[in-house]
């Protein structure tokens, strides 16, 4: 047995060295500054939470399989935060009374899952969130949606690599109960198989919906809504239309912002009427980045008062993927822009004033701290980059 303890980080968990760390805070500075170009305020949390407003509304797989908990000496049961939003809810409703609703809030918050490594999956990430509480305007979903473009656009993603794909979940109770006659109580049953609709066999589709009541020619009539796209919407009562957020998208100037596609699901338990992916459109990298959508009932956790929420969640693992495989991702910034390099022990003095002087100027800027030969500190900065030396 080695005597060294281990140099590789826990499974799942990931060192980001200066070249990584330059290009995420690149990356991420850009997200931030168009959150803050709409106006929302940056907040934080702590990322220890009790564990039972994760197994509230954050799903099954979550609660049960991806919390990472522990209990406290005072016998309190823990959890590290595997996604932000309960913890946002909590804060907002604890601070309802000395906000200005509607209230437009971001963060970058550092979130814990115990899954199983893969590409795209981590046990460690971080997340932009940005949500808007306290109005239930469609203006809010259609402001969280430009948000979403405008920060693609931020990274140079450009409309035809990506594509935002929503539906409703008040459409597709509709779709379900009006169209393909699921009775109400089997209609979150439906839900998870439709979740998993462009992942599993046909047959399996059939033989899972018998399962929870359909007979063929329900399973026929319920496909031929799920894939019809904006064509199902004309066959859906007005009553149901009038009663979604989505709807109000859909017929206004900003129906551009999304494709309207009743297979996007997300998690039951949170959202309430608009949901949407984010999914990129390279073959090579043919799957979901983000979303988010609207949850009116989140903060009635915490809280009698309604505050209805719309936002999403953006994490760092798929969003890098996605500029990697697009030639996206910029490239790492230099130690410095100059080098100050001192040939002798007795020019050091003047050339740390020297230095004080450029960093002044804006420039980034370096001194050696050992005396080395003038060659060798040439070599170094022209190797590390530098703009001057």
């Amino acid at each position: 047995m080695s005597r060294f303890l281990p140099t590789a980080p826990y499974r799942g968990t990931r060192d980001f060295l200066p070249p990584q760390m330059s290009v995420r805070q690149q990356v991420l500075h850009r997200l931030y500054d168009v959150a803050e170009s709409y106006g929302y305020l940056r907040y934080d949390g702590p990322v220890l939470e009790p564990a039972e407003i994760y197994e509230a509304k954050s799903g099954q797989e979550i609660a049960e399989l991806q919390l990472y908990t522990l209990t406290d000496r005072g016998g309190r049961r823990l959890a590290l935060r595997p996604e932000m939003t309960p913890s946002v809810a909590r804060m907002i409703a604890g601070n309802a009374g000395a906000l200005q609703f509607p209230v437009r809030w971001y963060c970058n918050a550092n979130c814990h899952r115990y899954e199983r490594p893969q590409r795209g999956r981590v046990r460690e990430h971080w997340q932009i969130n940005v949500d808007i509480f306290g109005s239930d305007s469609p203006n809010a979903d259609i402001e969280i949606l430009s948000v979403v473009h405008d920060m693609m656009a931020a990274l140079g993603a450009t409309r035809d690599i990506y594509v935002l794909r929503a539906s409703d979940r008040v459409l597709l109770e509709g779709i379900l109960t009006r169209l393909a006659g699921v009775p109400p109580d089997r209609v979150r049953a439906m839900s998870d198989i439709i979740d998993r609709w462009e992942k599993a066999p046909r047959d399996q589709l059939r033989a899972d919906t018998g399962d929870v009541g359909l007979d063929d020619t329900q399973f026929d009539r319920l496909e031929a809504a799920l894939t019809a796209g904006e064509d199902t919407l004309a066959r859906l009562p007005p009553d149901v239309l009038d009663r979604s957020h989505l709807m109000k998208v859909l017929r206004s100037d900003a129906k551009d912002l999304v494709t309207f596609d009743p297979l996007i699901v997300r998690a039951f338990e949170y959202y309430t009427s608009t949901v949407f992916e984010v999914f990129d459109l390279d073959p090579a990298n043919n799957r979901s980045l983000f979303g988010g959508g609207r949850y009116d009932d989140l903060v009635g956790l915490f809280s009698s008062q309604r505050i209805p929420g719309v936002g999403f969640g953006m994490g760092d693992v798929t969003l890098l993927d996605f500029l990697e495989t697009h030639g996206l991702l910029p490239q790492p910034r230099t130690e410095a822009d100059v080098a100050v390099i001192p040939v002798t022990d007795d020019l050091a003095g003047a050339a740390r004033e020297i230095a004080r002087q450029l960093r002044r100027a804006g420039w980034r800027t370096s001194v050696p701290v050992e005396i080395r030969r003038l060659g060798r500190e040439i070599a170094r900065a022209d190797k590390a980059g530098y703009a001057r030396s």
